[in-house]
């Protein structure tokens, strides 16, 4: 949306581009596309035949030059760069907002200080309404921070053109970066498949625990079927006899032990009668 804007804001200078035949012309052009509001684009015009034919004039060749540096430059080239047309306001600002949005490339330029230095700043209050201005014309999204002395950064509009040269440089960072991308990615791909591993590791042991508990049961089950039911013992007395209760309670299962409880039975019945004739 901010390009579509600048890019508008520029077409009435590359239509008034093409009337432009003496190096006065295109040097006015210059400085009346810069001062505009909203143009901050200026590729298509410095690609112009008029505006390179600069370079051909000794006279208004640092107007080619300041074009260059809107475009693509600093306040600090244009500070280091001699022999360059003083700047208006409009311009002065606009240069200030563009380079704005060529530090912010590196966050270690967006201290108060940094920034102050970089662009030609007396206060912190001209650092502060730079930025604000900077916000309302759309150029980015920014909050500052006074108590620690730096500009809090979100996000940065595509308002700047590409300085010659710079295609072979960005294609090499944004390979580095797909690189690392693609290295990141692989670690990630390892750890899921480790991790979808030591479920499935964890699910068979669990599946593993549970068929031997239930062979475990199944195989108690049949040896009890098998073997029939544990017979009780017989509950004894105080005195060392067996109750009537508990031989009721008991069913014995052979003839063998019926006679074994009949005789325990007289014998202690036969305890009672000699104790009683002692008496």
């Amino acid at each position: 949306m901010e390009q579509t804007k600048a890019l508008n804001a520029l077409e009435p200078f590359l239509a008034l581009s093409k009337s432009a035949t003496s190096p006065r012309a295109a040097a006015d052009l210059v400085t009346r596309a810069t001062s505009a509001p909203n143009t901050f684009i200026f590729a298509e015009l410095l690609q112009t035949p008029p505006i390179q034919a600069l370079a051909e004039s000794p006279e208004h060749k640092p107007y080619l030059k300041l074009l260059e540096i809107f475009s693509y430059g600093t306040y600090q080239a244009y500070q280091e760069t001699p022999d360059l047309p003083a700047l208006s306001d409009a311009q002065l600002l606009k240069l200030r907002q563009l380079s704005l949005l060529s530090l912010a490339r590196d966050r270690d330029n967006l201290s108060y200080a940094a920034l102050q230095k970089s662009l030609g700043l007396t206060s912190t209050r001209q650092l502060e309404d730079l930025v604000i201005s900077a916000v309302y014309a759309g150029l980015l999204h920014a909050t500052l921070d006074p108590a620690r002395e730096a500009v809090q950064l979100s996000s940065v509009a595509p308002l700047r053109d590409l300085q010659p040269g710079s295609i072979p440089q960005m294609l090499s960072i944004l390979n580095n970066w797909s690189e690392r991308c693609d290295s990141t990615l692989g670690h990630l791909d390892d750890q899921i498949k480790s991790i979808r591993a030591a479920a499935a590791a964890r699910e068979t042991q669990r599946h593993t625990a549970e068929k031997k508990m239930q062979a475990l049961v199944t195989s108690t089950r049949d040896a009890e079927k098998s073997t029939g039911k544990e017979r009780e013992p017989l509950s004894l007395r105080k005195g060392g006899g067996i109750s009537k209760r508990s031989m009721g309670d008991v069913a014995p299962s052979t003839s063998q032990e019926r006679m074994d409880v009949d005789e325990l039975v007289a014998a202690e019945e036969a305890q009672k009668r000699a104790t009683k004739r002692k008496m």
